[in-house]
């Protein structure tokens, strides 16, 4: 594969960063109100405007920041909570960065690639959890090309354990030309997620001294060959910790623009990890840019305001406090149940810490996570209609922004949540989760909706499965 750049110029203008948040530094009262009250109007925020909220630090004005996220976040996605988990498929890389366990240089790293058969028994182990929806990470290396992932992916979804199935496979894995990118497409894969990690080019050079990675304007632009290759379903990501988080926020929303004002469809989902230790890699002990608590909530707050239709996702990287004080300022989705060891699902290896990219937070089961959710009257939700329906990229947006989506989504996600406690929940998860299904159907207005909604539960409760709408 060719990693022709010629003729490309970064999209991400430095200079206007650093002067957007020069001129916002201090801001009125006022401004930040007229900010605030912008927000509410769910149109999103020019990135002056999400550089005046960065720069906030009145403790008044920032709970109302984080009161506005939280509204919005209800307004469009309800209380629903997507839930997924990651498969780890193989650790080899070719790539040197210093922030990750799977670098090339890291000697201690064990390396492992799934057979078909591991590959198999670590599917049917999330399925028996009660999973839907994967996202299937890769290193970089040449034995992971796009022919290599496609067949993968089917094999994860030809895999039925009892009443389980895999009916969304995510994407996480290197940059590839627009080829890669439509062979992996036939598979039938969801989003294709790239974390530009930072993206300030100098640090972004430090941190990569190696590999093909070290190439800035072909991960920038890995994205847009993507949507040449027409996977319109896409996923951005900066790893919080390798550069100042205001920067990498504004870097976010520039790639966001880009790809909106390009093709016309912005990113599905944004992701926002912050940096965790990493076996083997003494940088990731005293990251250069840690993001206390605080902050890191005020960034989810001012993401959510900015790309108000954005899907957001919030990972196990983080403690299970952090976690439940995060989610109400704008996720959408979370893992749950989630092991980063290769092969770790269905063996439980002590040493899985040595296959793993770095330290997970969250270690509760899947079960736990959802016992959890339902306890604070979130729906936890393992829906895949529209992508598989065929609502995604420009036919989501034209559903998501005047809120039609919301029909579709409210009973699509308590039929999934049903279906998961009928199969797989325990005892006490399977009470809770009831109560509150009978709680959230009174809610449903339409109530042509509401008839077919009680047909389709009906029809669950006596066998039936992967109904929606």
């Amino acid at each position: 594969m060719k990693m022709d750049t010629k003729g490309l110029k970064s999209f991400i203008d430095e200079e206007k960063i650093w002067d957007l948040l020069d001129k916002a530094r201090s801001p009125e009262k006022k401004r930040v109100r007229e900010v605030l009250e912008k927000a509410r109007q769910k149109k999103g925020l020019s990135l002056a405007e999400a550089a005046i909220l960065m720069e906030n630090d009145d403790p008044e004005l920032i709970e109302e920041m984080l009161h506005t996220a939280r509204q919005i976040k209800e307004e469009i996605y309800g209380n629903r909570i997507v839930l997924f988990a990651p498969l780890y498929v193989g650790n080899e890389c070719v790539n040197d960065c210093v922030y990750c366990g799977f670098r090339i240089s890291n000697k201690d790293c064990f390396r492992k690639t799934l057979s078909r058969s591991e590959l198999i028994l670590e599917t049917k182990a999330l399925e028996n959890q009660g999973h839907k929806r994967l996202i299937m990470v890769y290193g970089e290396h040449p034995k992971y090309d796009a022919n290599y992932i496609h067949d993968t992916v089917k094999t994860v979804y030809q895999v039925k354990e009892r009443k389980g199935e895999i009916r969304r496979v995510n994407i996480n894995a290197a940059p590839m030309d627009v080829e890669g990118y439509r062979i992996v497409k036939s598979a039938g894969i969801g989003t294709y997620q790239i974390f530009q990690e930072t993206y300030h080019q100098k640090t972004y050079a430090d941190l990569h001294p190696r590999g093909p990675k070290s190439n800035f304007l072909w991960r920038l632009y890995g994205l847009d060959r993507a949507m040449e290759a027409e996977i319109d379903d896409l996923g951005i990501g900066a790893l919080i910790g390798l550069f100042d988080w205001r920067f990498e926020v504004l870097g976010l929303l520039m790639h966001a623009e880009h790809l909106d004002k390009t093709f016309g469809v912005g990113p599905h989902t944004i992701s926002f990890p912050r940096i965790e230790p990493a076996f083997g890699s003494e940088f990731t002990e005293k990251p250069p840019y840690s993001v206390n608590n605080e902050d890191f909530k005020k960034l989810v707050a001012i993401l959510r305001l900015s790309v108000p239709y954005t899907g957001m996702i919030l990972t196990a990287r983080e403690p299970i406090e952090v976690r439940n004080e995060v989610i109400p300022l704008g996720v959408s989705q979370i893992d749950g149940g989630s092991a980063i060891g290769i092969g770790e699902y269905s063996a439980k290896d002590k040493e899985s810490f040595k296959k793993s990219q770095f330290i997970l937070g969250d270690h509760r089961t899947l079960d736990e996570v959802i016992k959890e959710l339902a306890k604070q009257d979130f729906i936890p939700s393992f829906c895949t209609a529209c992508y598989r329906l065929g609502r995604t990229g420009e036919h989501f947006m034209e559903l998501s922004k005047p809120g039609e989506i919301k029909n579709f989504c409210q009973p699509n996600a308590l039929l999934t949540f049903s279906e998961y406690l009928l199969d797989y929940a325990s005892d006490e998860t399977k009470q809770i989760g009831l109560k509150l299904i009978e709680k959230e159907e009174k809610k449903i207005a339409n109530q042509k909706l509401k008839q077919e909604f009680e047909i389709k539960l009906d029809e669950m409760k006596s066998g039936k499965r992967d109904l929606y709408f």
